[in-house]
């Protein structure tokens, strides 16, 4: 004859079961809920040309934060990927230089911001004869951002099928820059954080 449990017994048997049901559904809610979290604030993106050497290389993996600038805008030296505004269906890599309000102007040998010249140490070297471009002294409106290729060299006419910079497009909206780029990933030899280069721009006002 098989064991009686007093109704006290079942009672705490059932009060049990529910208790580890309720453990459950909560333990998956919260899986779902951080992969969610995960699927839309990062994701990664090949780079797909030399726009950004010698950092950014083709074919690395980069891991971007799309949820960076919930908060607040992207800073100088920031590393982003944002829509070019003439091809919406193009996306590029490019440095922050100035934000809004800011003050750009840009010469061949020279890029000054608020009235402050900048060493732009993560360039890649020019080719002999190669010029940055020019781009007269302006000032940035409250939703724009100067954005530009750490390799100036990269800078075509063909913004159909390359992508380009605020030399060429001009000023980038806000709401056409994605996220930033805060790592590459891939290949594992090349792993490691990506720079803003906040020296750089220390002495900007």
């Amino acid at each position: 004859m098989g064991t009686q449990w007093s109704p006290a017994q079942n009672r705490i048997a059932s009060d049990k079961r529910a208790h580890v049901m309720r453990e459950i559904v909560e333990t998956l809610l919260f899986v779902g809920l951080v992969f969610l979290i995960v699927q839309f604030a990062i994701r990664p993106v090949r780079v797909s040309d030399e726009s950004m050497a010698p950092h950014l290389l083709p074919n690395q993996l980069v891991i971007v934060n799309h949820a960076a600038y919930l908060l607040s805008g992207p800073s100088r030296g920031d590393v982003v990927v944002f829509y070019d505004p003439r091809n919406p269906n193009l996306e590029s890599i490019g440095r922050v230089i100035a934000v809004p309000g800011d003050t750009v102007s840009l010469s061949v040998s020279t890029l000054f911001v608020n009235g402050v010249l900048l060493n732009e140490r993560y360039l890649a070297p020019a080719p002999i004869g190669q010029n940055q471009g020019v781009v007269p002294r302006t000032k940035l409106g409250p939703n724009d951002y100067f954005i530009m290729f750490d390799n100036r060299a990269f800078e075509g006419n063909d913004c159909q099928s390359q992508g380009c910079d605020s030399r060429s497009v001009g000023m980038i909206p806000r709401q056409n820059i994605l996220g930033r780029a805060v790592l590459v990933f891939w290949p594992l030899n090349q792993f490691g954080g990506i720079s803003n280069y906040s020296d750089v721009f220390s002495k900007v006002p």
